[in-house]
């Protein structure tokens, strides 16, 4: 075994980063806990240079700095990045600033963990990592709605966690080893009726994090009750986390029958979130289906990780399209503080870059080119199509035709009807174009890539 510490480079950034910005805005008066937000964008900056550069190798034979935890790395550093940003904007001033930049960066890290470890006994304390802080970051507002969206999410989720530890310890139990590779070996000799069961339990935990069918009761009270920064950081990186957990398991644990039963929840939570948005007035509420929706898209390739190559790179170019398109769309939200559909009629005349960046999120999530989801999308159906699920690739496709009504009418609002007063210039306008300008940026450049591998 090859321990190299050096390889946790990134995360170690990030826990510094957190630690050093706990520890000033213990410190600094309250007018200038500013400084924790740079001191955390530092870190994640820094942790996104450090990650282009890292070497691959086993950090203590449990966690794999391979090429799905750089790209976890680099997703949620940047996504939580620009987060940063949205929080800087609304937190200002606020009694517990600083806390709010160090409870996200906390959550990132455990993000990152789950994304890395190829071991039981670190997924657990890794979803823990990324929950709890996320659980306060729920309430922070202190109002009824937080508060109740707060308690909503803590409470689903210590349940589906303990459902995950039971799992987590039926698998032990079943295999011997705790290891992903090591417990796949032996669960293909265990029952089947109990290795079906401690993957459903393992599951449970897992699918509340990517917010899945049927663990995604909760992302629309968050995204409707929380604050807009922390709905867009919830909603984006630690389904990040979760999302890459799920290949890997698949790709590492591979237990039997693992195939069919994420096929089926990627059906369902696809078709869910669609349906239940087609009619939402509130934007939150429509964003949070449509988050639960995208969900779906990418467990498709996690369902058929076994059976094809494409699958890994489908979910790795999806994760980061749909994170800047995510935290751009709730940027957006938080720019114009409107909560409801007619609140955004002729936002276009109104605040001509900010109704651009909204409508470039919407297309992209609708599936439209030259939007970086568009790609993704096309990944996840040649991935399922490639995989032998026919089927699942048709509604992949039926899906997103679907999802065009929804889409469709907010963009219609932004250039109709009298146009309200213009938003005044922020950082959350300046996420919502620089997310806007690196969904298409991504977009070209992985359809460059594909033009070139067909």
């Amino acid at each position: 075994m090859n321990d190299d510490p050096a390889a946790l480079l990134p995360e170690l950034l990030l826990l510094a980063g957190a630690v050093a910005g706990l520890l000033t805005g213990m410190f600094v008066p309250r007018g200038r806990q500013r400084a924790v937000a740079w001191i955390c964008a530092a870190a994640l900056a820094a942790a996104l240079a450090v990650t282009v550069t890292a070497t691959g190798g086993a950090a203590f034979g449990s966690y794999a700095p391979d090429a799905l935890t750089q790209a976890a790395r680099a997703v949620v550093a940047g996504g939580t990045l620009l987060v940063i940003a949205l929080v800087a904007a609304e937190a200002r001033g606020h009694r517990r600033e600083a806390e709010a930049y160090v409870l996200v960066m906390l959550a990132a890290l455990g993000s990152v963990l789950l994304a890395g470890t190829g071991d039981l006994l670190v997924l657990v304390p890794a979803y823990l990592l990324a929950s709890i802080p996320a659980y306060a970051l729920a309430g922070f507002g202190k109002d009824a709605p937080g508060t109740e969206a707060a308690l909503k999410y803590y409470l689903m989720g210590a349940f589906l966690g303990v459902l995950m530890l039971a799992g987590v310890t039926l698998l032990y139990g079943l295999a011997g080893a705790t290891g992903y590779r090591a417990a796949g070996a032996a669960l293909a000799l265990a029952p089947g009726a109990a290795a079906a069961c401690a993957v459903v339990l393992l599951l449970a935990g897992l699918l509340f994090k990517a917010g899945g069918v049927p663990a995604h009761f909760w992302v629309p009270d968050v995204a409707e009750g929380a604050p807009v920064a922390v709905a867009a950081f919830v909603t984006t990186v630690p389904k990040i986390g979760a999302l890459a957990a799920l290949l890997r398991v698949a790709d590492e644990l591979g237990p039997g029958g693992w195939d069919v039963l994420v096929a089926i929840v990627a059906a369902a939570t696809m078709t869910l979130g669609n349906l239940a948005a087609l009619h939402q007035d509130d934007v939150r509420r429509l964003l949070a289906y449509s988050t639960i929706s995208q969900a779906g898209y990418v467990l498709v390739p996690v369902a058929v990780a076994q059976h094809t190559a494409l699958a890994r790179p489908a979910v790795l170019f999806y994760l980061a399209a749909y994170a800047v398109t995510n935290v751009g769309a709730f940027a957006v939200v938080a720019a114009t503080g409107r909560g409801t559909l007619d609140g955004y009629r002729g936002l276009g005349r109104a605040a001509p870059g900010l109704g651009l960046a909204l409508v470039v999120c919407l297309l992209g999530f609708a599936g439209i080119p030259p939007a970086a989801v568009f790609v993704g999308k096309v990944l996840v159906f040649a991935a399922a199509w490639d995989g032998g699920y026919a089927w699942l690739a048709v509604l992949v496709l039926v899906n997103t035709v679907a999802s065009l009504y929804y889409y469709l009418r907010w963009v219609a609002v932004v250039f109709r009807g009298d146009p309200p007063a213009a938003p005044p210039p922020g950082l959350a306008r300046a996420v919502a174009c620089v997310a806007a300008v690196a969904s298409l940026a991504l977009g070209v450049g992985g359809g460059v890539l594909l033009g070139r591998a067909a």
